[in-house]
């Protein structure tokens, strides 16, 4: 908006002669420009309040068993149990029984998941702490 302001002003000045009448056309290409920037803030504001509305009915459903994150946490802990307590149990009952040993989880892609959803589930901590 700034950028046509610029353009306006000086063909302003060579299409009126009359100063008074130009200095009246300036100002009111000013004050166009103001309120469409205030405008664009005000329409900024707006979004972000919309977005806020959003995020509390988000906020205020149980995440516990509908949210995406609570979903791979229990993943991760349940694979990692069972990787590191269970499996390791049941490969020791199977050597002494005779069976088949039970199948190994790959853990490292389980740690990465695990660790993202660690370092988010830090910087909520961070951000409720902070306000």
């Amino acid at each position: 908006m700034i950028q046509l302001l610029g353009m306006v002003l000086p063909i302003l000045e060579r299409i009126l002669p009359d100063e008074k009448t130009r200095e009246e056309a300036k100002l009111k290409a000013l004050e166009m420009a103001q309120n469409g920037e205030m405008a664009q803030l005000e329409a900024g504001v707006k979004l972000a309040l919309g977005q806020v509305e959003i995020n509390k009915v988000e906020a205020a459903q149980d995440n516990f068993r509908g949210g995406w994150r609570p979903f791979c946490g229990w993943i991760c802990g349940f694979g990692l149990g069972y990787n590191f307590i269970a499996q390791p149990l049941l490969a020791w009952a199977s050597a002494t029984h005779g069976w088949s040993t039970p199948p190994t989880i790959n853990a490292d892609q389980l740690m990465v998941l695990l660790g993202g959803m660690l370092g988010l589930g830090g910087l909520r901590t961070y951000e409720r702490i902070k306000k």
